[in-house]
């Protein structure tokens, strides 16, 4: 069993950070995170740290700015009672789509954050498929973007036709990400390319690469809204795919966006545990959710032990 270190989990997801314990074969740390009755954040760290390597297990998806909150006032427990090292372990990093300034007079978020993690105590940063590359240049300590290519490419070889697929990158903008899934399980690449001919018009979208009797991949970090998925999924059956499929690591799914997608036609929206699954996620007809735990659980032990991450994507 490991015990040379510990893990400590938020209430962001903590069904989550019990299956990565189970994927190390330790407990749970106990702590106690809670509210106050005026809502402000309450923790205490039940049993002893002192001089311990520990893992901060906590998404900050919505509410965000709660969850942000807690994953500091954790690290300042876990520095105030003494902890060696701390790992904040965040699969799926709120504010990251705010990496740059979007127009004057606004902020770069992304960077705020990562100065507010920095200075709470965190020593180094695990985390899973970041919106932009540049937000790991956001953190003056060591971090970690894990991927979850590898995690993708074995569910599709276990489960679909991939052989005839086609992986699709639902913009420009995520060629990066689709190449290396389509490298991995031997497929081509598209592109679905969104522009507008004039201003007023409606966006249109151009497929770039032949999908015909294709089954296509569409394949992205986030899915908040659905929008851009059900309408590049319609663009490609238009253009004669077989059927479609999304693999998307981030499921943020927020307003109507499980409703959208479940009277989409798409045939399957894979998402990770990266953010808890609601209800309604658990039950709709085409959304399925593959854990990440074994993937962070490995991660996490190869950093206690001070042997290589990045090996694990070779």
């Amino acid at each position: 069993m490991a015990s040379h270190f510990k893990v400590v989990a938020g209430n962001s997801n903590r069904p989550l950070a019990e299956a990565i314990c189970n994927h190390l074969s330790i407990p749970l740390a106990k702590a106690s995170v809670r509210r106050f009755a005026d809502m402000e954040v309450f923790v205490e760290i039940q049993e002893n740290v002192r001089g311990q390597d520990v893992f901060i297990i906590q998404s900050t998806s919505f509410p965000t700015n709660d969850h942000l909150m807690e994953l500091l006032i954790i690290t300042d427990a876990l520095r105030r009672s003494s902890a060696r090292r701390i790992t904040a372990v965040i699969p799926y990093f709120g504010y990251a789509r705010q990496d740059r300034r979007a127009s004057g007079r606004t902020p770069i978020s992304a960077k705020l954050v990562s100065n507010l993690i920095t200075h709470a105590g965190v020593d180094r940063v695990l985390t899973l498929d970041l919106h932009a590359g540049q937000i790991q240049g956001f953190f003056d300590i060591p971090t970690d973007n894990l991927f979850g290519a590898p995690l993708m490419a074995r569910d599709i070889k276990d489960r679909l036709e991939w052989k005839n697929a086609m992986v699709v990158s639902p913009d420009v903008g995520g060629v990066v990400r689709a190449r290396a899934l389509a490298k991995r399980i031997d497929a081509p690449l598209a592109i679905v390319d969104k522009r507008r001919d004039r201003p007023g018009e409606s966006e249109v979208m151009n497929i770039i690469g032949s999908v015909e009797g294709r089954s296509c991949i569409l394949i992205d970090d986030i899915v908040d809204s659905g929008g851009t998925l059900v309408n590049a999924a319609d663009a490609l059956l238009e253009q004669g795919a077989k059927e479609v499929f999304a693999y998307i690591t981030h499921g943020v799914l927020s307003g109507g966006a499980v409703a959208r997608i479940a009277s989409s036609k798409l045939k399957e929206l894979v998402i990770t545990d990266s953010i808890m699954p609601t209800e309604a996620v658990k039950v709709a007809r085409n959304i399925r959710v593959i854990s990440i735990a074994g993937l962070m659980g490995e991660a996490i032990e190869r950093t206690a032990s001070e042997t290589s991450v990045s090996s694990l994507f070779d």
